[in-house]
């Protein structure tokens, strides 16, 4: 007899295609529209003649959203306009670009091994612990949104904290919690603020103000929240919530003292790892907007002296960068840790691929979900959309429309649990809507990630957790248990701090 299969939740790319043909659909029903230019900064929506999508427009919306596309509509005619759609292929080359670097960092085994070194250091004082790595593990997140890759650190630490009277859930709060407040508080996260920030037309740096905040508020939250629990073990083991299988987790993990240090090429390529992070940061602060010309100074003088001028005429100073810059920094980052830690071109190359490969269903899924936007043009119902939005939001103030925006994303980031999907899903949509409540862009970009990364505590459709879990022999249920109230507090400091966002200038 064939075993009953239940509902299995499909993929991020079948959901994004199934929303793409829907809204093919939606462009035979709904009135197509268009915002004309009447004046200085003044447009007037008017109906348009439809042009509904179809079966072919479906399979073209990922290829276009992909390479960008600029739709001549009325063509000849006195009416005649554009519609452009800006293509993800940037946006996808940089991810690539960015798993590239990260698989030559992680071959030389700097991450590992420093996180190891600090263990070491701290032995006998391994309470400590908490607000030392929560803090690194929380900029990995916020930077370069580190999760699959703390998995080489439950092994590591479950059996050291539970060596010394923790127990493993003490052990999975660090990384996990600790690495996805980082990725919900992101600063310049690519696969989340990127992708999100360049759907909504923004640069990255735009809000990172009230992102800084989000991230010093909500880890001072976390590393208090898993010092608190730990305490308690410390006190009375029984209160463990994983007590009563503490025998055969202590079975399960063997002890073993690690004798791990950095290298010299190891210290070098963390230093370069850190480094290549602060200038991708400097890089994309709009200096200028400040009234700092300091780059721009430095860049002239570099560009306009005899040799430098030639090597380096066409740079662009650190202020003005982009998606393209800054992949060319990644690009040349990975190089030079490659060369630090002497490794081989096979070897270099062998782990540049495969860091690459790793996040080109990343790169991919981000030209899929701005298919969504392709065909919403294509078929002249984003305007109508925005159209309709603009009347329903005109009475709701900053303040309900950022609290109803962060509430509209946690159902949506179940549906969508890819990050760079959902914003590219949904960004394009959400971010001009905010206008008409007088919400900056920015903002909805955190309210988007705040959202979005607070299912990453405990979301069972999340490989995040559930690796972490498996990993650290903790159940599903007693996981929910300890993290939802703590969960709770995210959710109501984050909405508070969205609310705080719609009142400051910056």
């Amino acid at each position: 007899m064939a075993e009953k299969k239940g509902f299995k939740m499909p993929s991020s790319y079948t959901v994004l295609m199934i929303i793409i043909a829907l809204m093919a659909v939606l462009t035979w029903v709904v009135p197509a529209g268009h915002y004309f230019e009447t004046g200085k900064d003044q447009t007037e929506y008017r109906v348009v003649e439809k042009t509904p999508q179809g079966a072919y427009d479906v399979l073209m919306a990922p290829v276009n959203a992909m390479l960008g596309k600029d739709t001549v509509v009325n063509e000849g005619k006195k009416d005649e306009y554009t519609i452009h759609t800006d293509g993800a292929i940037q946006v996808s080359f940089f991810i690539i670009m960015v798993g590239a670097f990260l698989g030559v960092v992680t071959e030389t085994g700097a991450l590992d091994v420093g996180i190891a070194s600090i263990v070491k250091k701290y032995k006998g004082r391994e309470k400590m612990l908490i607000p030392i790595l929560m803090p690194i593990f929380a900029l990995g997140g916020s930077t370069y949104g580190m999760g699959e890759e703390t998995m080489a650190f439950y092994p590591l630490l479950v059996p050291v904290m539970m060596a010394v009277g923790f127990d493993s859930i003490t052990a999975v709060s660090i990384v996990l919690i600790g690495s996805q407040i980082g990725c919900l508080a992101s600063t310049v996260n690519p696969f989340a603020t990127g992708v999100a920030s360049g759907a909504a037309g923004i640069s990255v740096a735009d809000g990172i103000v009230l992102r800084i905040i989000f991230f010093v508020v909500l880890l001072a939250a976390a590393i208090y929240f898993v010092y608190n629990y730990a305490s308690k073990i410390e006190k009375d083991p029984t209160k463990s919530l994983v007590y009563n299988q503490r025998e055969e987790d202590l079975k399960h993990f063997k002890i073993e003292q690690t004798n791990a240090t950095l290298s010299k090429e190891q210290k070098r390529v963390l230093w370069i790892f850190v480094t290549t992070f602060v200038i991708m940061i400097v890089s994309l602060v709009p200096w200028g907007d400040f009234g700092i010309h300091i780059f721009e100074q430095l860049n002239n003088a570099i560009t306009g002296a005899p040799l430098l001028g030639e090597l380096f005429g066409h740079s662009a100073p650190l202020g003005t960068w982009y998606f393209p810059e800054v992949t060319m920094l990644f690009i040349f980052m990975g190089v030079l840790i490659g060369m630090v830690s002497k490794m081989s071109e096979e070897r270099f190359i062998s782990s540049f691929m495969a860091g690459a490969a790793d996040l080109l269903g990343v790169a991919l899924i981000v030209a899929v979900a701005r298919g969504i936007q392709v065909i919403m043009n294509d078929g002249q119902i984003s305007a109508t959309i925005l159209h309709m939005g603009e009347g329903l939001l005109k009475g709701f103030s900053s303040q309900l429309f950022i609290i109803l925006t962060y509430i509209f994303y946690l159902p949506m980031s179940f549906l969508i649990p890819s990050s760079s999907g959902l914003a590219g899903a949904t960004m394009g949509i959400i971010a001009p809507l905010g206008e008409f409540a007088h919400v900056k862009a920015s903002l909805i970009v955190t309210a988007f990630q705040s959202a979005n990364g607070v299912l990453n505590l405990l979301a069972p459709t999340s490989g995040i957790v559930m690796g972490a879990l498996a990993l650290g022999r903790v159940p599903l249920a007693t996981w929910i248990k300890y993290v939802s109230k703590f969960v709770g507090a995210v959710v109501v400091i984050s909405i508070l701090l969205l609310v705080l966002g719609t009142y400051l200038p910056f």
